[in-house]
């Protein structure tokens, strides 16, 4: 749409129009001259990791740094995103409910947050945190990020209660190992039994909350499925079980693929890893190809922090070069994403009444998806109203 004139009243878009109001504008109207850049909504990732800062094991049991440089850190990383056109994300673990507070009252800079707080498993699982020499992480201190392991279905339906009540916006849960899982546990191996997610499952959805399901492939990625799970997150081998993909459609289950993560997975240190992504990489792009192709809503997550936080909008580019057009890989970082998050009322796009997140561009996306990545052609972004660069 061109000269377009996007009319924004306390946070929200009042009208979207070609022309502004036939009597002039109200005294004191704040008028932005977007001329020659493309407006877009805010843009939206689905599975990212502020609060993850690096792969070592220091790191990732945070004994590198006191607790309050990791916070700073993590509220660096939220400033950035958002300046990079990031309005909104879906965090997958590791960030507590104190994060969204601080960021809705204005103490920090940061997009939108839906928050899953910790990775729900069994003992042995994704989310069971054991060094390579059997040591387990230090006991638990900060009770915004509770236990998260769990056995037996009443065991898994008392943790989904402990995580809402800690504030989480979005169930996670692992179904199967993954690519940088310890080595003897990768992405065909399963986690939960099909009663234990079932369990799962009913339990959030009577809170009121969606389940996101990290699952690549085997048993475990179609108990997932079978559970009725609102979005996989993965899913390289959907291609292996000719089942799977119609089921997700007939469910209406987002797939969430990452594909950014494997890109540095592929380079990894340690060869289990290296060997596990280059592996999965023609079965992962064609899962992609066969989702679209039976109307699976595939939107964008990148999965950063274990490598650092790289540009979110690699991550639309990458499903440009797995079969999306720009413009659904645009969706996919929008309107999609926010179908995903259970938020397209309030944002995703530029329709009256959202709230207006929205990014100006020096370029066309829609010509060339690569130029988002590059935070110089970001010239403003917008959240709820309110400048927050440019």
């Amino acid at each position: 749409m061109s000269d377009a004139v996007i009319q924004i009243d306390n946070g929200r878009i009042e009208a979207v129009t070609t022309a502004g109001p036939s009597g002039g504008w109200p005294s004191g109207t704040e008028v932005i001259d977007a001329s020659g850049l493309t407006v877009l909504p805010g843009l939206i990732d689905c599975h990212d990791h502020l609060a993850f800062h690096g792969y070592e094991l220091a790191k990732r049991w945070g004994l590198d740094e006191p607790r309050s440089t990791w916070h700073l850190r993590t509220a660096s990383v939220a400033r950035q995103i958002l300046e990079s056109g990031y309005t909104a994300i879906r965090d997958a673990g590791g960030l507590d409910a104190g994060f969204r507070v601080a960021i809705q009252e204005g103490l920090i800079a940061g997009p939108r947050l839906v928050l899953s707080l910790a990775i729900i498993s069994p003992t042995g699982g994704l989310g069971d945190r054991v060094s390579p020499s059997g040591h387990r992480a230090p006991a638990e201190t900060d009770p915004g990020l509770p236990s998260s392991v769990a056995d037996g279905v009443e065991a898994v339906r008392t943790t989904v209660r402990t995580m809402v009540r800690a504030g989480a916006d979005v169930i996670k849960c692992a179904t199967t190992g993954g690519a940088s899982s310890r080595a003897g546990h990768g992405p065909r191996d399963s986690e939960f039994t099909l009663e234990e997610m079932k369990a799962l499952v009913d339990e959030a959805h009577s809170l009121g909350r969606r389940v996101m399901c990290h699952a690549l492939g085997g048993a475990g990625l179609r108990v997932a499925i079978e559970a009725g799970v609102d979005s996989i997150e993965h899913g390289c081998y959907l291609d292996e079980d000719r089942e799977l993909i119609p089921m997700m459609a007939e469910r209406h289950i987002f797939f969430v693929p990452t594909l950014t993560v494997y890109e540095y997975h592929r380079e990894s240190p340690a060869p289990h890893v290296r060997e596990r992504a280059h592996a999965l990489r023609a079965h992962h792009v064609e899962s992609v190809g066969r989702a679209l192709a039976a109307g699976v809503k595939v939107v964008a997550g990148t999965d950063a922090g274990g490598h650092g936080h790289p540009s979110n909008a690699l991550e639309p580019a990458l499903l440009v070069s797995a079969g999306m057009t720009p413009m659904q890989a645009l969706q996919a970082a929008t309107g999609r994403a926010a179908e995903c998050l259970g938020l397209e009322a309030e944002i995703g796009t530029i329709q009256k009444g959202k709230w207006a997140d929205l990014v100006c561009v020096d370029g066309d996306p829609l010509r060339d998806i690569t130029l988002l990545q590059d935070k110089r052609r970001i010239k403003r972004v917008i959240k709820g109203g309110v400048t927050v660069r440019g």
